[in-house]
């Protein structure tokens, strides 16, 4: 079979996927601090300390705004962190993949497995975000169940570009870079602090080809019960740039394990 095929999914998919989540359970109360911690220390500080002098922004708490912008950002987070580091983790030092291969799985089962256990991790950070955000009053409407799906799905996306970037790693320094020039750029500009709409016009061009922007213009709204503006436009961008992307992951993987 040719190297640049879709990864495929099958069962062994799900044992790698079991594989991380009993080794995250032992660590699960030191992970949750790390990927829970930081986004509600920002949320609080910032929503409810610049809250208080922005007031409202497109006709909504700032606290809201905010909160629903760090959702999707604590899913790109968690995803990248977990596809990079972790990932590398187990390709490098503690030779995981090379005892996996040892069995009936292939290459392509730890791609997708990866890739949906960093959407699981994801969406364990967002709904946890998004619970607390409900305990303090930002979320106004039952139609925020809708995002825990979207939460997922931004997972997916953000994880297979991180894959991407673990490809080519040689060490965890690799992943300063990406974290520099690629996510802390979306954090800024894709609409976490303020709407898109106040940037320069060239510049909202240039945002609507960054996943968080559409992750964000999809979650957002689904928070305070509006409607979604161009709905299948933003989960169509989230999807292409996710498959994409996992396609590309799938192809660099398996030219660095099947040496």
């Amino acid at each position: 079979m040719s190297q640049k095929h879709f990864p495929r999914l099958r069962v062994e998919a799900f044992a790698v996927w079991r594989r991380n989540a009993l080794v995250w359970r032992r660590l699960m109360a030191a992970s949750l601090l790390l990927h829970f911690g930081e986004p509600l220390l920002y949320l609080l500080g910032i929503g409810y300390g610049l809250g208080r002098f922005v007031g409202e922004i497109d006709g909504m708490p700032y606290f809201t705004f905010l909160a629903s912008g760090f959702i999707a950002w604590s899913a790109m987070n968690v995803a990248s962190m977990e596809s990079m580091w972790s990932v590398y983790t187990r390709m490098v030092p503690q030779q995981t993949y090379e005892a996996i291969l040892a069995t009936p799985a292939e290459v392509d089962d730890i791609v997708v497995g990866e890739l949906l256990w960093c959407g699981t991790k994801s969406l364990v950070s967002g709904s946890a975000i998004l619970a607390v955000a409900a305990v303090l009053g930002a979320v106004h409407d039952w139609t925020a169940l809708f995002a825990i799906p979207v939460i997922f799905l931004t997972g997916l996306c953000f994880a297979a570009p991180g894959l991407i970037v673990t490809a080519y790693a040689r060490a965890y320094e690799y992943f300063n870079f990406y974290m520099t020039l690629i996510m802390t750029p979306m954090f800024i500009l894709c609409g976490v602090f303020y709407p898109v709409s106040t940037l320069p016009g060239p510049l909202q061009a240039v945002v609507q080809f960054l996943p968080l922007t559409h992750a964000i213009a999809v979650i957002r709204p689904l928070i305070v019960g509006a409607p979604v503006e161009d709905l299948f436009y933003h989960l169509g961008a989230l999807a292409l740039f996710g498959v994409l992307c996992a396609w590309i992951a799938a192809i660099l993987i398996r030219r660095r394990l099947i040496q």
